[in-house]
């Protein structure tokens, strides 16, 4: 092709410009000028995933591991519509994720001509489940196209983008555009609260004898203003996406253990909750239900948060970091609290763990052996699974904010995939992907990526023979009918040696440490399987007080 440059060849000098390294996806009649340009630069790692919902799904974890954008490529019409729960996913995460389409010819788009791969209405497909979804109608107008595509995708609250490039449109030659010479990946600035309504916090925060910060997936990666404010002696609980902001080893952290009574305990001798980036979902809150402290202020960038879920008395529209920075800065000299307060935490923090240790029974060690055998720096990643809901969320201690990754909109079967994408983005970290066997058969395809990837990977499999969440909730609410929920699960030994990858299996609790730490020692992926029919029964997961919500 000699110096000819395309649509296509802007695409791949375009995410060099942003400072992707990695993308995921898979190469089909229409992203072919893509690739092709992604292939002959050979300074993009291109991994090609066995469907795009799994490259997907690696494109996220690996953006949410890593802090680089997400980038997904797939085809057009069905490769598109497969690549949509990873991009459902990606929103409920706040994922920075491109996600480039090919589409059918220019000419034929939208006239329902039989065109191989026209979907009409992918363009409204796409909008649906991301922040926007863009069509390049000329090669004059893709570079800018795709520059608003990335500052989007990358603007808080941040969350996936489509761009569907017509392949006449990729096929093209252009001039390559000057502007490429000085681009740089779009850095929006934080957005800045308005002086009264942090007078207001500030006010509130002086006032208050018992405040408690609640970080979410939104002030994360504020740990620098979080923790001056911990320094002043202000306790911190979290989300479960918003875990790490602080180390949950800390003593003044609560991690993530709401919905437990001797965390609700506590709460309720709260004067103050500083609800900082975070939704309060109904799916950690109880639908809304849980018992909140009546005085609560909200730090949100997105002004719809405002009484999205629970009504607040001040809500304070601004960028989570510089908001608490600046209440640290007019709070330094000290606040008047509870002496009390410190060790209240800690005598809760203790009492909820012991409790909720001796609730999970004979898996109640699994929550220390992982932690041991993954090194500090290392990633945890999770399927929904009965292990996730419980010691994965309220019992493992996550270090830092990029050190856990999990489907947020509750999904189950991404895990397989997330555990790829996060170990790829992080060259000498090890990751640990736990799950469930019936999730892992869902995206079961991707294992081979691992294999031809040397994706630094353990996958932790909790082998109940079935759908364990699924039947748990059949006994509490349908008298123990387990309709649907027993799928035949692989022979995981003869799977590990189909793919090139060590296998151990796990049939007494004593035997995970050894087996994990063997798998972990081992540079690439291996697949460790715990026999939940031989070690027993998992506990209930729906249970009568107090740990429904704790399970739920």
């Amino acid at each position: 092709m000699g110096d000819r440059y395309d649509v296509g060849d802007l695409v791949a000098d375009f995410l060099q410009r942003m400072d992707v390294t990695t993308v995921f996806g898979i190469v089909s009649v229409h992203n072919i000028p893509m690739c092709d340009a992604i292939g002959r630069r050979n300074a993009i790692r291109f991994v090609s995933a066995r469907a795009e919902y799994g490259g997907g799904h690696m494109s996220d974890a690996y953006a949410r591991a890593s802090g680089e954008l997400g980038v997904l490529i797939s085809s057009t019409g069905p490769g598109a519509a497969n690549a949509v729960p990873a991009l459902v996913e990606a929103g409920f995460a706040g994922t920075p994720l491109l996600h480039l389409t090919g589409q059918s010819p220019s000419s034929h788009i939208d006239r329902e001509m039989g065109t191989v791969h026209d979907v009409p209405g992918q363009t409204a497909m796409l909008a649906a489940v991301c922040k926007r979804a863009f069509r390049v109608r000329a090669a004059d107008n893709a570079l800018g196209t795709l520059i608003e595509a990335a500052r989007l995708a990358l603007t808080p609250p941040m969350g996936p983008v489509s761009v569907e490039i017509p392949i006449d449109i990729q096929r093209t030659a252009i001039a390559r555009p000057a502007t490429l010479e000085r681009l740089t990946r779009p850095a929006p600035p934080p957005s800045a609260p308005d002086a009264a309504a942090v007078e207001g916090l500030v006010e509130r925060l002086k006032a208050a004898r018992r405040p408690l910060l609640w970080v979410g997936n939104g002030g994360k990666f504020a740990g620098a203003a979080v923790r001056r404010l911990v320094d002043l002696g202000v306790p911190v609980i979290t989300s479960w996406n918003g875990r790490g902001v602080i180390p949950e080893t800390d003593p003044m952290s609560l991690a993530a253990l709401h919905g437990l009574p001797e965390i609700q305990a506590l709460l309720d001798t709260v004067d103050l909750l500083v609800v900082a980036g975070c939704r309060l979902r109904g799916h950690e809150t109880q639908d809304q239900s849980m018992r909140l402290p009546e005085r609560r202020v909200q730090i949100d960038v997105d002004p719809r948060a405002d009484g999205r879920t629970y009504p607040c008395d001040l809500f304070v529209h601004g960028d989570v970091g510089v908001t608490l920075d600046a209440v640290a800065d007019r709070v330094s000299d000290g606040l008047a609290l509870d002496p009390a307060l410190a060790d209240d935490v800690a005598a809760a923090k203790a009492s909820a763990r012991t409790a909720y240790h001796a609730f999970l029974d004979i898996y109640a060690p699994m929550a220390e052996v992982v932690r041991r055998a993954l090194p500090d720096d290392g990633v945890f990643v999770r399927d929904v699974t009965l292990s996730h809901t419980t010691w994965g969320h309220k019992m493992f201690p996550i270090l830092g904010p990029r050190d856990t990754v999990y489907p947020v909109g509750a999904a189950i079967g991404p895990g397989l995939a997330m555990g790829i994408g996060a170990a790829l983005a992080n060259s000498g970290r090890k990751t640990i992907c736990l799950s469930g066997d019936g999730g892992f058969a869902m995206n079961l395809g991707e294992l081979w990526t691992a294999a031809d990837e040397k994706a630094d990977v353990v996958f932790l499999v909790m082998n109940d023979r079935g759908f364990g969440v699924i039947k748990h909730i059949q006994d509490a609410l349908y008298g123990g009918r387990h309709h649907f929920a027993n799928p035949s699960p692989p022979d995981f030994d003869a799977l590990a040696r189909s793919a090139g990858m060590p296998y151990h299996r796990v049939a007494a609790m004593g035997d995970l440490d050894a087996a994990l730490t063997a798998a972990v020692a081992h540079a690439g992926p291996a697949l460790v399987e715990v026999d939940m029919t031989a070690i027993g029964p998992y506990p209930r997961y729906f249970q009568p007080p107090p740990y429904a919500a704790a399970a739920r």
